[in-house]
């Protein structure tokens, strides 16, 4: 990990995980931990309607938490019920946290490098439904960060497990002075919670 991102990763703490919120990750936990038992790889896809906050602060923090635990053959992904594009402010909270963040192509929906590990192949963000490539076909866990697509998605294609691990969307601060406030807060969130699943495994 660069140096900022290890300091910001090294400072969350667990204990701010309540045990009601340890209760909705243990599934997440026993499902990474049936992976591991059969040597299968882990396939993680986080879910919300627009593929543009929640999801990829989970994807990307759950492939920082693996790379961190050093746990191998974990493979995370994100996608929408619909595609739009992944949020500037979701791109900014990442660059806050210490991720380098390159922008590869420029579009309404543009891809994004996300790396956390100079030797390690960055992680590709843009929008996406959630069954649209590079995303796994089958044999993968759907992580449901909102409520309205696990209210509207009521099937996941070629899902092993469906996961809700829901989280408040920070967009309710967009354009607001709290914006910035917002958008860490959750990428702290996402980022301690999912340092938490992994420490469990």
């Amino acid at each position: 990990m660069t140096p900022q991102l290890n300091t910001y990763f090294e400072s969350l703490n667990l204990t701010e995980v309540s045990a009601e919120r340890q209760a909705i990750l243990q599934s997440l936990v026993k499902y990474i931990k049936g992976k591991l038992a059969t040597q299968q790889p882990i396939n993680l896809t986080f879910i919300c309607t627009h593929n543009s906050r929640r999801s990829h602060l989970g994807q990307v923090w759950a492939q920082v938490a693996a790379a961190y635990f050093g746990i191998k053959d974990v493979y995370c992904f994100s996608g929408g019920t619909e595609t739009t594009a992944c949020n500037p402010r979701t791109i900014a909270a990442f660059e806050r946290a210490g991720l380098k963040v390159t922008k590869t192509t420029e579009s309404d929906n543009p891809v994004y490098e996300i790396s956390f590990d100079d030797s390690t192949k960055p992680i590709i963000a843009f929008s996406k439904v959630y069954d649209q490539a590079p995303n796994p076909s089958s044999a993968f866990a759907a992580i449901m960060t909102c409520d309205h697509a696990e209210a509207n998605c009521p099937f996941i294609s070629g899902a092993e497990k469906r996961l809700p691990i829901m989280y408040v969307d920070p967009k309710v601060s967009d354009d607001t002075p709290a914006e910035s406030t917002t958008y860490d807060a959750r990428c702290r969130q996402i980022a301690t919670e999912m340092k938490w699943v992994f420490d469990k495994v």
